[in-house]
């Protein structure tokens, strides 16, 4: 078999470096096992705002620009509604931070996204004394839809290999060799996994494990994420998704009774009504040090490169950088220094 590209690993990053292979006639082939799930747990919300400095998100604008169209080719390609519009209400916990909030709603990049009213909170089920701020343009994508979807397209279309990556059997030259397939590049987009990957082992990931629960709530009637120590997330049919948690020394997929038991204890805080918990779910992120995503060429090989540290933005953050690596190897479009594995060499 020979293809263009061979893709390792299909989260939130390999899926959307697929569409622009896809876009621009590539043919490829993908290698995932399924190990890593950080993707499936993703809350799946988009926000160009980080609520809890009230603070612009890196590059926000370009990545919506970018993200939100791939999403609605992706809608249309699996015919499944991905894209939920919805608000995100920031619960504020003083006074304190209603200024806070004022100052920040008159900035230049952020008044497009923050409502200068504060809301009066009118939920009898909901704690929330000091009222709500409204964050603009924003919304959820269903991650696990999402994935669960292009899996299944993909092996229809006999593209996906539900099998383990064996690093041994690469072999690597003008063109790379993998078992019967050979191919022009080679883009590994592990997540975590990459520690075991022994081309890009070395690169600064470490691990950030997040926890969510699923509850029902029958008579909380949110039509919107409620944004605090946690997020509550309406998902329909009374459920709700609950989280996120920050763990650095696991680095296991096993939900967890201390992830659960913070999440509950954050949730009393919000809630004023009673809840059923009606699972658990966990996975491991790739995180970087100074926040920014690990993307470029092997320093050996060249046609051999790295997709990764999206974090928790991942929605958000995966479409742009894959669009990035694409230029840069059929372009030799620069990489953004910010983004480019040289800047740990």
């Amino acid at each position: 078999m020979q293809v263009d590209y061979i893709l390792v690993g299909y989260g939130l990053a390999g899926i959307s470096f697929c569409e622009f292979l896809k876009t621009n006639d590539k043919s490829f082939i993908v290698f995932d096992n399924q190990s890593q799930q950080s993707s499936l747990v993703a809350g799946g919300l988009y926000n160009p705002v980080i609520l809890k400095r009230f603070t612009p998100v890196w590059k926000g604008d370009k990545q919506l620009e970018i993200a939100l169209p791939i999403y609605t080719s992706l809608e249309k390609q699996l015919k499944k509604k991905l894209d939920y519009k919805i608000p995100v209400l920031r619960r504020f916990a003083s006074t304190q931070e209603q200024n806070n909030w004022f100052i920040a709603s008159d900035k230049p990049f952020l008044n497009k996204y923050l409502s200068p009213k504060i809301i009066k909170n009118s939920n009898p089920d909901i704690n929330a004394p000091f009222g709500l701020g409204k964050v603009l343009n924003t919304g959820r994508i269903d991650t696990q839809v999402l994935v669960n979807s292009c899996r299944e397209k993909l092996l229809k279309e006999n593209k996906l290999i539900e099998n383990e990556f064996h690093y041994d059997n690469l072999k690597i030259a003008d063109s790379i060799q993998y078992l019967n397939i050979k191919a022009e590049n080679i883009v590994f987009a592990e997540g975590y996994g990459v520690k075991k990957n022994p081309f890009f082992n070395t690169i600064p990931i470490k691990q950030s494990k997040g926890e969510l629960l699923t509850i029902s709530v029958p008579d909380l009637n949110l039509d919107y994420v409620l944004k605090s120590d946690i997020f509550i997330l309406p998902l329909g049919n009374h459920l709700y998704s609950v989280g996120s948690t920050y763990e650095w020394e696991d680095d296991t997929n096993k939900v967890t009774q201390k992830a659960r038991e913070e999440l509950e204890f954050k949730l009393n805080k919000v809630l004023n009504c009673s809840y059923k918990i009606e699972s658990q779910f966990a996975g491991v992120r790739p995180t970087v040090i100074d926040r920014r995503p690990l993307v470029g060429k092997h320093q050996h090989f060249n046609n051999m490169y790295v997709l990764n540290g999206l974090g928790t933005r991942g929605v958000m953050i995966g479409p742009y950088v894959a669009k990035e690596l694409y230029e840069f190897i059929e372009h030799n479009k620069p990489l953004d220094n910010e983004i480019n594995i040289e800047r740990f060499r």
